[in-house]
């Protein structure tokens, strides 16, 4: 096991959460939000879009009266137990995929923990009626892959008759997506890679492994071992009493 240092993990955390912020920053000062201020940027199915997300990823929310509040604390409880178990896993000397996916995951934890922390302050973008600014601020989402909306069919449980669309999403939450896909991909390879580097792959067999090996991987040794001294002396033993004992004497 090779310790490494997590601090190049880290480096690609804080360039994908500047990355995040600046982006959020330009679409909240430059964009118009809703359909006014939409822009294509590839075609009628990639466009930037502005909208408030008070809630999760991708544009789910919390309808309980505290669900912004609880969701604001388990994302900071969250940002730092990835960021202890990704100082764990390079210690351990994981392999450097998992390290990577593990900091773009937190890299988007991060990212929207400071939206719900502080934009309700400094952007006043805190949803109405809110008890304090903190910890209720709206997260930017800007980017929408229009692959399909419009009004669902009112026969649908619950969504019956609501416009629908794709989820909107920003860079932080790209980030988490894109991280527990290389994991989730890549596990067996990870593990294997881990096994590999704490030696405990069957291939790489140490002397006290050798004691649980089948009989049949010495039988070639012992078989052709022929030249000992004990195998001699047993060998040698009848043969030389025969010579002792006197044969055809006269005497008799």
């Amino acid at each position: 096991m090779v310790k490494k240092s997590p601090l190049k993990f880290f480096v690609l955390s804080l360039l994908l959460i500047a990355l995040d912020q600046g982006v959020k920053l330009l679409v909240h000062f430059n964009m118009e939000p809703g359909f006014a201020g939409q822009i294509r940027v590839i075609g009628d199915w990639l466009k930037l879009h502005y909208v408030l997300n008070p809630g999760m990823a991708f544009g789910m929310q919390l309808g309980h009266e505290y669900g912004k509040l609880l969701l604001s604390l388990f994302r900071l409880v969250a940002m730092a137990g990835i960021g202890w178990y990704l100082v764990h896993l390079a210690h351990r000397g994981a392999p450097n995929g998992l390290l990577w996916a593990m900091a773009m995951i937190l890299a988007g934890a991060v990212g929207n923990v400071i939206d719900s922390t502080f934009y309700g302050v400094f952007l006043d973008n805190a949803p109405y009626g809110s008890t304090t600014p903190w910890f209720h601020g709206q997260v930017i989402d800007m980017v929408f892959v229009d692959v399909w909306e419009g009004f669902l069919p009112d026969w649908v449980p619950i969504w019956g008759g609501q416009y629908y669309s794709t989820p909107i999403f920003n860079i932080a939450d790209s980030c988490i997506f894109v991280g527990v896909c290389i994991i989730l991909f890549f596990q067996r390879r990870f593990f294997r890679e881990q096994h590999e580097e704490d030696g405990l792959l069957p291939d790489d067999l140490s002397p006290d492994t050798a004691a649980v090996l089948p009989a049949s991987e010495f039988e070639d040794t012992t078989s052709t071992d022929t030249d000992s001294p004990e195998t001699d002396a047993v060998s040698s033993d009848e043969p030389q009493a025969d010579l002792q004992r006197p044969r055809n004497s006269p005497e008799e």
